[in-house]
């Protein structure tokens, strides 16, 4: 009943809002809720993984006395490589994103799994950098700032760089020194045969100088032809060089590997013990199984214990999941003056004591275990949790009286267009999102409402659109391909009564890989508009690609 009354309120709300300016929707809010099988009360001393729930892969982190730093891969979704703020590793605050302007990149008509790949953060003398690769949108380049927060510079590229994964280390005399991926210095002895290189970088000059030198061809053994070797990282501790990397490729194979020098720039010698992180030697039938787990980066906390942030996956079926690459956190023990973060056949833990640091404060947004957000639109600006596809040309979005409003515009998701489109990550295997939305179309092909998309061929969109005779009407969409049309083939759809343009809340369920489809008018009460749909479309296994489903508030017009 209290949810039924808190329905009625938020309608009610609704239909008393300002009127729309034509050609607009407007969103009074939009709730978030998930929990999976694993949630599960703390006990004290203890944290859950994963630390970054959902869409947050190839996680950087790198420590400033007592606050750490970490970063992620966003690839075509603006702004663009959030940065997060911690006091203890395990609470984590978005403070800010280091691409979050038109003209630092240009993401163009890109597939959502392309454009930015990799952030590796770390800050020397006072100066915060942050490597990346825009791919196929220009290449490798890094931003600066003095303040994690921003703002970030625009891009300083690296055109002598071939390749992605730049990761920046400073030696103790202030040399900067950029290790990558790159292709192997000679012919490509097999498909995924790559390299690790390093070159000196001039931090006062803001350049590559010197020569280019490989240290790592193929991977820790040769023999055995390995694929992928990426992600590099270089750290000096007890006066050796040692050099992380990922290796096996981003599916059920991957790995963490480590190599050690006397100087920076080698010869390297692999850890007798590699991998020191993985889970492809485990049952594929186990519990709740985390997969896939690599791209780590290691840091030193100011009690002088090691901890790693690396990406990993939470398969619901055979290896199928919507929630992305996600950060996960674990000790990092040392033998015989390796670093090893997990040993053989071990499976990553789903909770672990925490790091000896005081408690950092808890973060507005929610980013591990169980929980439920309600964004009502009242503040200034989205929150950093939000994102749009690509890069906006201009303003199509206001926050105006408790309501997002967004432009019904004639960009599609579906066309590698820029559409009008703010989303936020699924973050749970089991979720729901709902909102309420108003809106009037004027023709057939006008729609606005809620999607769940995992790139442009692959989405669900539950929209209030127009319908036969001028009435508008509830539709689901499915595009679970190129073969179906751009804006997806018509599921199922209704009516709607009442009069033009008043609010109708839309939901969307996640149960693993089942979506339901829900709305309701001015009642009050849910109906269902399409239940137990295929929610594999939505998979990584199924659509490719390196992101996560986004759940998503979408307005569009055809423009006639």
């Amino acid at each position: 009943m209290l949810r039924l009354a808190l329905a009625l309120s938020l309608l009610a709300g609704a239909a008393m809002a300002a009127p729309l300016a034509p050609g607009t929707a407007a969103f009074d809010e939009f709730v978030y809720s998930g929990q999976d099988p694993t949630d599960a009360p703390l006990a004290p001393g203890r944290y859950a993984n994963p630390i970054l729930k959902g869409f947050y892969p190839d996680p950087s982190v790198t420590r400033v006395g007592e606050d750490y730093y970490l970063v992620n891969s966003t690839f075509a979704w603006f702004p663009g490589i959030p940065v997060f703020h911690s006091k203890d590793l395990v609470n984590w605050t978005q403070i800010g994103a280091a691409i979050d302007r038109p003209g630092q990149l240009d993401f163009k008509r890109l597939a959502m799994s392309r454009a930015v790949f990799a952030p590796a953060i770390t800050e020397h003398a006072g100066v915060f950098y942050i490597l990346n690769t825009c791919v196929d949108c220009g290449g490798n380049f890094l931003v600066t700032a003095r303040d994690p927060k921003g703002p970030w510079s625009d891009p300083v590229w690296l055109p002598e760089i071939d390749g992605i994964d730049t990761s920046l280390f400073f030696d103790d005399d202030g040399r900067g020194w950029i290790v990558n991926n790159g292709p192997p210095a000679g012919p490509s002895r097999y498909d995924g045969h790559r390299a690790i290189w390093i070159q000196e970088y001039d931090p006062k000059a803001g350049k590559m100088i010197g020569p280019r030198a490989v240290l790592v061809d193929g991977g820790v053994d040769p023999s055995t032809r390995p694929i992928w070797i990426e992600g590099p990282h270089i750290q000096k501790v007890g006066g050796r060089y040692y050099l992380t990397a990922a290796e096996g490729g981003t599916a059920e194979g991957h790995s963490q590997v480590v190599l050690r020098a006397d100087t920076v720039t080698g010869p390297y010698t692999p850890y007798a013990g590699n991998p020191i992180l993985t889970q492809r030697d485990l049952p594929r039938d186990r519990a709740h199984p985390i997969t896939s787990a690599g791209h780590a980066d290691l840091v030193q906390t100011q009690d002088g214990e090691w901890w790693a942030t690396f990406l990993a996956v939470r398969p619901y079926g055979d290896d199928a999941y919507n929630t992305g690459r996600e950060t996960f956190l674990l000790p990092v023990e040392w033998k015989d003056g390796w670093p090893v973060i997990l040993p053989a056949a071990t499976p990553i833990p789903y909770e672990s004591r925490r790091p000896n640091l005081p408690a950092g404060p808890a973060p507005k947004i929610p980013t591990t275990g169980a929980f439920t957000v309600r964004e009502t639109f009242d503040g200034k600006a989205l929150g950093l949790e939000w994102m749009t596809m690509r890069i906006p040309a201009g303003r199509w979005w206001d926050l105006k009286d408790g309501a997002l409003v967004l432009a019904a515009r004639p960009d599609r998701i579906g066309g590698l267009e820029q559409p009008s489109i703010w989303a936020r990550r699924q973050q749970h295997i089991n979720a729901s999102a709902e909102t309420t939305v108003r809106f009037e179309p004027k023709g057939a092909g006008d729609r606005a409402g809620i999607v769940a998309l995992q790139n442009d061929a692959f989405f669900y969109a539950l929209t209030v659109a127009g319908g036969e005779g001028g009435r508008s009407e509830v539709r689901l969409e499915r595009r679970a391909g190129e073969k179906d049309p751009v804006d997806g083939a018509v599921v199922a759809r209704a009516p709607l009564d009442g009069a033009a343009g008043a609010p109708v809340r839309l939901k969307i369920t996640a149960r693993g890989g089942l979506y339901d489809f829900a709305y309701a008018t001015a009642d009050g009460a849910w109906k269902s508009l399409a239940r137990d749909q295929d929610g594999t479309i939505l998979s990584t296994k199924v659509a490719g690609g390196f992101v996560g489903t986004m759940l998503g508030l979408y307005a569009r017009a055809d423009g006639k």
